[in-house]
């Protein structure tokens, strides 16, 4: 009876695994599919379209002088930001989780708007408050610093859209630490100081690296609000994709598409620094 129960249990086990390989058939072959007309495609096509100038003219238009000018409004300018970010959206993070107050679950809420705000909104918006009239703008003007319309401005952008990032990636990390550590801690003796520096802050380093290049690379794409918000001018505040438009609106097409991979291939870097900061936190967690 015994031989026969276990036969009956390894057919029924054999069974199963044929039907999840059939049933993964059809997901696998959809899901390739979708990623090649939604991913693969559109990228080849750029990369394809750019090397058709020849090397010597692709890096001739990747490193002209306006070029140059807009990778560094960019990548510095969204650097900063990002970095700034990382510090300020910690804190963020770390009072949404651990602190009680009034009107929590609003502020909460409000982390998510620049996800949800149409960009070109979002720069109106920066705009009119960053004014020298505005309500912000207008506290400055006075000390000769103007924010709107200038790189301080694209910065201030910047700093808008990639905030929700680092929040919204250290929140998850924050609620599953357990508080009954950092008690321990200080029963041994510990200061506040030493606490944060030994017990909290080494697990929280990962996701805020993970937070700081998502927000990073986020804002380097930005488009809608920056072109608001800045004047567009070259060797100023022209940031790349919006030189991309306007390479676009001069019908220069070759030029549009090789400042365009060059952005593509600075975004793929960052996308694998991300996913191995990714596995590095996991390998620490564990």
């Amino acid at each position: 009876m015994e031989s026969i129960t276990q036969s009956q249990s390894l057919f029924t086990k054999l069974k199963l695994k044929k039907v999840k390989k059939r049933n993964i058939h059809w997901p696998f072959l959809l899901s390739i599919f979708y990623l090649i007309i939604i991913l693969f495609l559109p990228t080849a096509a750029l990369i394809t379209k750019s090397l058709t100038l020849g090397p010597s003219e692709f890096w001739r238009i990747a490193t002209s002088p306006v070029a140059l000018s807009a990778y560094n409004v960019t990548f510095v300018t969204a650097l900063f930001a990002a970095a700034i970010n990382g510090v300020l959206g910690t804190l963020v993070a770390w009072v949404l989780v651990r602190y009680d107050f009034p009107f929590k679950k609003i502020i909460d809420a409000l982390v998510d708007l620049p996800f949800a705000l149409p960009t070109s909104v979002a720069g109106l918006v920066l705009a009119t408050v960053y004014s020298e009239k505005g309500w912000i703008g207008q506290l400055f003007a006075p000390f000769g610093i103007k924010i709107a319309f200038t790189r301080l401005g694209v910065f201030v952008a910047m700093l808008f859209i990639s905030l929700p990032f680092i929040v919204r990636t250290l929140q998850p990390v924050l609620q599953e630490m357990e508080t009954e550590v950092e008690e321990a801690a200080w029963s041994l003796g510990a200061t506040e100081y030493q606490t944060f520096w030994r017990v909290v802050l080494p697990p929280l380093i990962p996701p805020i690296l993970t937070g700081i290049s998502l927000g990073f690379a986020r804002a380097v794409g930005e488009y809608g609000s920056v072109v608001i918000i800045s004047s567009g001018i070259p060797f100023k505040d022209l940031i790349a994709p919006v030189l991309i438009f306007q390479r676009l609106e001069q019908y220069d097409y070759a030029g549009a598409t090789v400042i365009g991979t060059f952005l593509l291939i600075v975004s793929l870097v960052m996308l694998l620094v991300i996913n191995l900061l990714q596995q590095w936190g996991r390998r620490y967690a564990v």
